[in-house]
């Protein structure tokens, strides 16, 4: 009797366990929550692209997010930042809302294809998502966000610094080869935070150079209350300084050595701000050749005014030392010579007859050669002041009319630069 309880025992406790497993089967293959469907999605392993007869896959992006963040005027670099919403039909992501009553589901970013954008014309460009997780619809369709950093070599015109004003493609495309891989449907272009240093993004436009060439058209204009004041500003002063100085005295030697401290305080400057203006380009800044031509001014002035320095002190400008600048000086000194053996005859021989007639013979000789002298020193510097004020209205004619046709220039010349180089064909 023990006997058979007991195996009657051992039988029920069998049934029992087969009829809990059997249970808990039938309970995992009836699991219709969330997770057992994000599961049973990760589980088919779908990481190649979709694929379809025509071996291309539409990846809609219908907001896409534009970010000046740079523009490196040495290098010439555009440092971006793009936020692109994208979504794309996968079918073999798709089930049934009469088994999963969900309209949605959220699946890891790395278990599923993800399409990948990138910039053609950049240096450097990292990829990232915005979140891990991805969200699929029943229907098929996955929503995914993606944020791109790239450098972008752009051939930013120049040429008009400090007023410049260009635009830069930024070409954004994804993988394709032999008529395979993926399409790009772009909807709404967004500018955000469209200041940044000197540089303001005027404009952002999606536009197109074929159906698989889609590019971002972006205008980039130089504030140029920054780099006028530092650079163009102290120039346009210090030339009009340096006209200015006309008005000291032409004798004395002031006017020469504030010229002399003019250029070499021009030069130093040039030197301090070589950092800051920017690199050469196809179309070099015509800034570089304005701060030559302002010291060719300033070198030019000091010169000829320490010409006509010399040519009313000494009546030449001939420096060598057997030029006629010799004889002028061995005449004074034989004149001053006189001068004195007269004033030593007129202090040591007393007054009578016909020694008071050579005396004043003497006296009225040297007065006349004075006089001469003198006449001839005020003949000389007149015509050096002659020639100083008409340098002066050439110089003042000269510059002004460079400083405006300088401006004119900078504001409205336009240098052509390609911008779509890194296309080949």
């Amino acid at each position: 009797m023990p006997k058979v309880l007991s195996h009657n025992l051992v039988r029920t406790m069998f049934l029992l366990s087969v009829i809990t497993v059997v249970l808990e089967l039938v309970d995992s293959s009836n699991c219709t929550s969330r997770r057992c469907l994000s599961n049973v999605l990760i589980d088919k392993n779908l990481l190649s692209q979709p694929q379809n007869d025509s071996c291309t896959q539409e990846v809609r992006v219908p907001i896409l997010e534009y970010q000046t963040l740079e523009v490196n005027t040495k290098q010439l670099h555009l440092l971006i930042l793009l936020q692109a919403s994208i979504e794309w039909e996968d079918p073999e992501l798709a089930w049934d809302t009469s088994v999963y009553k969900f309209d949605e589901v959220i699946l890891p970013v790395d278990k599923i294809w993800t399409p990948e954008l990138f910039v053609t014309n950049a240096i450097t460009s990292t990829l990232k998502h915005s979140s891990a997780n991805v969200l699929v619809y029943s229907n098929g369709t996955v929503k995914d966000n993606l944020i791109i950093n790239a450098e972008v070599n752009c051939e930013v015109n120049l040429f008009n610094y400090p007023f410049a004003y260009d635009v830069c493609p930024v070409a954004v495309q994804a993988w394709g080869t032999d008529k395979c891989g993926t399409t790009l449907k772009f909807g709404d272009l967004i500018l955000t935070d469209n200041s940044h240093g000197d540089w303001q993004t005027v404009d952002a436009e999606l536009q197109k150079k074929r159906d698989d060439r889609n590019y971002i058209h972006v205008e980039l204009k130089l504030k140029s209350t920054n780099p006028f004041l530092t650079l163009m500003l102290p120039s346009y002063l210090i030339i009009f300084v340096d006209i200015v100085s006309f008005a000291l005295p032409l004798r004395g030697g002031g006017r020469n050595a504030f010229k002399v401290t003019l250029v070499l305080s021009f030069t130093l400057f040039i030197n301090i701000l070589n950092s800051q203006l920017p690199g050469d380009s196809e179309c070099s800044p015509i800034i570089r050749p304005h701060f030559c031509i302002c010291l060719i001014f300033l070198v030019v002035s000091m010169v000829v005014s320490m010409l006509t320095t010399r040519l009313s002190l000494e009546g030449q400008l001939v420096f060598c030392c057997w030029s006629k600048g010799s004889a002028p000086k061995i005449t004074e000194n034989k004149e001053q010579n006189e001068d004195e053996e007269t004033k030593a005859d007129i202090s040591t021989i007393q007054p009578n007859g016909s020694e008071n007639s050579q005396i004043l013979r003497k006296v009225a000789k040297y007065l006349e050669t004075h006089e001469t002298n003198e006449a001839e020193k005020e003949r000389q510097h007149k015509f050096a002041d002659m020639l100083d004020k008409t340098f002066f209205w050439i110089y003042f004619l000269g510059g002004l009319g460079y400083l405006v046709i300088m401006t004119v220039i900078m504001l409205n010349y336009k240098c052509e630069v390609n911008h779509f180089d890194f296309w080949h064909n």
